[in-house]
């Protein structure tokens, strides 16, 4: 009998090594019951566990079919205070459990006959119960009941290792869909400043792979340059913990990266110390502040153009209606109607800057309303044409929309608004005069309408942008001409909420075509 008690020993302490040593709880528990049927001579086993919403689940069973467990939930079920630990663990039982034995064999069409239930523990906290059961009629004795007792506690805290191994592993999993899926790009750096984490939305401001970038230098993978073209060093927490290193450091800069247009982003360094106060990683979180950069910009030249273009006409206002205001001076009919002639003209373009004001604005706000109907745009663009035929004497003008051309459903008002702004710009930009061209085609799918001319043309550079609110082109002619960069906004948005696209065709002294389409009626 000795003899037998040591060799329960040594297999309750192999069993208990080969139990802590496991962290994947579905093999352990099977581990545990296997070794605890087998430690008691026991034919089948059953684990119960807790689960987060309190509710007990056979989490592992041994000896028995899976179709039957469900009828073995008696032996735990509608049992009030026995998960509760209302009474000392050292007097803990479930009552009744061999009555209840009785019927789930019964139930279950088994030949069982003897159980025994110990409770699993943490620091007086039940977790679980493990169900031995036997079919022959040998009761369980004393000893069996202390070495499973011994046996359980052991197992009570493999099983809570392995649920704290669990909980750790979904928390990082979690973390890492965080990190993968956050809008802002993410790094996080060892203590020599290598990259160990590189998220998507950081590979997309950079144009790395994040497995390319994996072991590089931070420095490297992230460059950035200010205006001027000249480095912008990454921030570098301090090595040691220190009051002034916690706090975060922050630069701002524009990206060097592997193709793309030039991205603004802003850089934030976050120090973790280990308990020894050494850097052990930083984490640098990387926000595209490109649309923020564009409208401090836009409100820079929103500012400039709009003093500018306010101040020649009130200027001039304001200069003849001072001179006609005047005492010491006489004036002829002819002298006070021109005068009188430029205060009207400038006081229109005031309006008509207003107006185009207003109407960005109104746009911005999504409040561009349209009125469609048919529209006749030969007959439209005649008009408009006749009208610009008064205004210049050094261009010509040519109408080339076929006789068979048709009806468009669209705004006419807004329609004219386009054709204006097009052909405006096309006489502006024509300083030495030449042909304007406005015509059109028409497939299945809608019509086509363009305006030619043969003026001093648009920098590739500059094609993509010219359609931006407040955007003029960087050139000698471009800003000695008025406008508050407003017009092929406007001409842009409308196109647009008719359905169709607007684009440009131009190279330096070679004209530029305009052209957008529109739906058929």
């Amino acid at each position: 009998m000795q003899d037998y008690h040591l060799r329960q020993r040594d297999y309750l302490l192999e069993i208990s090594r080969a139990m802590t040593s496991r962290l994947d709880l579905p093999s352990l528990l099977e581990l545990t019951l296997r070794s605890a049927v087998e430690l008691l001579r026991g034919q089948a086993g059953l684990i119960v566990l807790r689960g987060r919403d309190g509710v007990m689940r056979v989490r592992a069973s041994y000896g028995l079919p899976t179709g039957l467990l469900r009828f073995f939930q008696p032996l735990w079920d509608d049992l009030p205070g026995l998960w509760d630990l209302q009474v000392p663990l050292s007097r803990w039982t479930i009552p009744d459990l061999q009555m209840r034995l009785g019927m789930v064999a019964a139930a279950a069409g088994l030949a069982l006959s003897q159980v025994v239930a110990l409770p699993l523990t943490i620091e007086e906290r039940l977790i679980g119960v493990i169900y031995i059961l036997r079919t022959t009629g040998v009761a369980f004795s004393a000893s069996d009941r202390m070495l499973l007792a011994a046996f359980a506690d052991q197992a009570a805290i493999a099983v809570r290792n392995a649920e704290l191994y669990q909980q750790v592993d979904e928390e990082r999993r979690a973390l890492s869909a965080i990190i993968e899926n956050s809008a802002e790009g993410i790094m996080i750096l060892d203590a020599q400043g290598r990259v160990l984490v590189f998220n998507r939305a950081l590979a997309r401001i950079t144009g790395w792979d994040p497995e390319e970038a994996l072991g590089h230098p931070a420095t490297e993978v992230l460059m950035l340059r200010d205006r001027q073209g000249r480095p912008i060093p990454l921030p570098q927490p301090e090595p040691k913990r220190t009051s002034a290193a916690e706090v975060r450091a922050y630069v701002e800069g524009d990206v060097v990266r592997r193709g793309g247009p030039v991205l603004t982003v802003g850089v934030t360094a976050t120090p973790l110390y280990d308990e020894e106060g050494t850097l052990a990683r930083t984490i640098l979180n990387v926000v595209d502040i490109t649309r923020f950069r564009q409208a401090e910009e836009l409100k820079s030249t929103f500012v400039s153009v709009i003093s500018h273009e306010l101040k020649t006409p009130v200027a001039l206002i304001k200069g003849y209606a001072e001179t006609l205001r005047r005492e010491d001076a006489t004036w002829d009919r002819e002298t006070v109607q021109e005068s009188l002639k430029v205060i009207a003209e400038e006081a229109d373009h005031l309006t008509n800057l207003i107006d185009s004001l207003l109407e960005a604005s109104r746009i911005q706000a999504g409040g561009l309303k349209l009125e469609p109907t048919d529209v006749n745009l030969p007959r439209l663009a005649e008009k408009i044409v006749d009208r610009f035929r008064t205004q210049t004497q050094i261009h010509t003008f040519e109408l080339d929309f076929p006789p068979d051309f048709p009806l468009v459903w669209g705004d006419p008002e807004r329609l004219r608004e386009v054709l204006t702004n097009l052909i405006s710009n096309a006489v502006k930009y024509s300083p030495d005069g030449g042909t304007v061209w406005v015509g059109g085609r028409a497939d299945q799918t809608g019509v086509t309408v363009y305006v030619a001319d043969q003026g001093i043309g648009i920098p590739p550079e500059e094609q993509s942008r010219i359609f931006d609110r407040f955007h003029r082109v960087e050139t000698g002619l471009h800003r000695r001409t008025e406008g508050a960069g407003l017009g092929l906004y406007l001409v842009k948005a409308i196109v647009e909420a008719h359905g169709g696209r607007v684009w440009v065709e131009s190279a330096p002294g070679r004209g530029s075509i305009f052209m957008f389409t529109l739906p058929k009626k």
